[in-house]
Parts: structure tokens; sequence; C-alpha cells
């Protein structure tokens, strides 16, 4: 959802800046870098994206109590309801087509209505989907899923708020770095030595900036932002997707700028390929 960042709000991470949310440009800058996709969440899912990593956050002294907003450095324009609206309404109209949603990064939650935003939201939930909703119960193959009618797992990362409805944390392996090569490496031990041999995991391409003063070498280009950055590296990273594919087989991609330089026909041959030698 982080095209959608509003600089309007304040900031809400890194928390070395949030006291400077007064300072508009500063906003501005932290969307360029912010806003790691291009397009609305609808011409993701045409695009062919089947995983949204959907981060949670509760704007301080909003007038609604159980109002609940994306964020990604900055809050976003659209609530939670209204973007989960969206993507159910997809979901609705493309019955074989199976979502996995990974909630996650509470933030603002405070510990005195913390329990009642989650009950909330997981309930909201259930009612959105309804029937649609693959529990946690189950194994799912796509047969099984298009047999009863399910397309729409949704993983919630909090293990005081876990039942049936809502899958547990999808591990993300990813390299935490803007080097190309450190990610690769990073990834590339992570697929071979901790990945999960019975349940989802996600392999992320995305390029991450520093936490550190480090972060000025990149932000203070004014010229440049963070799509750029990542078209600039995207192609030789799926590159290494497919060599590494062949060794380790991944299971969910996840990248930035998803609609760009072919990432999701990528993906999409890998599966194919996959289901060619089983």
């Amino acid at each position: 959802m982080s095209y959608d960042l509003d600089i309007s709000s304040r900031i809400i991470e890194p928390a070395a800046l949030t006291k400077f949310s007064r300072i508009c440009c500063l906003r501005r800058i932290l969307r360029r870098w912010a806003a790691t996709q291009e397009v609305t969440i609808t011409e993701q899912l045409n695009a062919g994206v089947r995983y949204l990593d959907l981060r949670i956050a509760r704007k301080p002294n909003d007038s609604n109590p159980n109002r609940l907003y994306f964020h990604h450095g900055l809050y976003t324009h659209t609530d939670v309801e209204t973007g989960l609206k969206r993507i159910n309404a997809w979901a609705e109209t493309h019955p074989k087509e199976v979502l996995i949603l990974s909630l996650s990064h509470f933030l603002g939650f405070d510990k005195n209505i913390e329990a009642k935003l989650h009950i909330h939201l997981i309930q909201f939930i259930k009612d959105l989907f309804g029937a649609k909703l693959l529990p946690s119960t189950n194994t799912p193959t796509l047969k099984s899923c298009w047999d009863k009618g399910k397309n729409v797992l949704v993983s919630y990362d909090h293990s005081a708020f876990q039942q049936p409805a809502v899958w547990r944390k999808i591990p993300y392996f990813y390299g935490d770095s803007m080097d190309r090569d450190k990610n690769t490496s990073t990834l590339r031990e992570a697929l071979e030595k901790k990945r999960p041999s019975n349940y989802f995991y996600v392999c992320g391409l995305n390029l991450t900036l520093p936490h550190n003063i480090s972060i000025l070498k990149y932000v203070l280009r004014l010229c440049d932002n963070f799509p750029n950055v990542i078209r600039r590296s995207l192609r030789k990273l799926l590159l290494w997707v497919n060599q590494q594919h062949q060794k380790t087989p991944m299971n969910i991609v996840a990248s930035d700028v998803v609609t760009r330089e072919d990432f999701v026909q990528t993906i999409v041959k890998l599966n194919l390929q996959r289901a060619k030698t089983k």
C-alpha cells in the first residue's frame, strides 16, 4: 500500500525522524524513499501479484477508536477497512486466484486498547471475506481451494491473537541492505539453511535503506527516488532468482515496484517450470 502514502500525515518511522514530522519538505523526501510500489492495489492484483505485505497502524488521537491505516514511513490516505474491501471485491470476481495477505508491523496499538483493536480487525476480516477465507487448520492445495470456494489466506503476525481464521506469521527473508550482492548472499544462506520445510516463507528481493546516518547518502539525491534505485537493480536480482531457483526452489517471492522489469512474468514462469518437474 505504499503507493498511497500521505505526505500530510505525521512521520511514523524511522523513530529518529518522528520528532521532525512538522517539516513538510522532510515528509516529501521520506515519501520519495518510502513509496516502494507505484500502482494501486487493484492494478497490482491485475498484474499478477498474489502476496501482499500489509503493515498496520493506528493514528494517535483518531476520533474513530477502531480506524486503522496502512503505513511505511508515513500513514496512507486509505484506511485498512477500505483497502481490504478493495481486495475482497477483486477476490470475488477472481474465484480461482488465491491471495495471501500478510498483516504485520502493528504500530500505535496502545496497551489499553491493543486487544480491542486486534479483536475488531480479525472480526472484520472474518466478516468481510466470509466463506472465501481459508482457515489455518487446512493444508491447502489449489484444487482444494477451488473445490471449496476459498481464495483468501490471511497471515496475522501477532502470536497473542492466533485463531483458526488466520494463519501464523510467514517468515520473510531479506538482505537488509542496499547492496545487491550482499542481499543475494544473505538470501542464499537463508534459503539453504533457514527455510521451513512445511510452511510458507517469503524470499524478499527488497533493498533496504540504512538505519543510521548513511541514509543521507541516498535520500539527499534530489533527482532520485527509491523506485528508480530498485529498477536499476531488479533485472539482475531476477537473473539471480532464476539461477537460485534451480538449486533451491522458492516459495513466495516478493519485491518492490512489482509491475516493472517483468517481475511477475518471471515468477509465473518459475511456477510453470516447477509444475512440469513434478
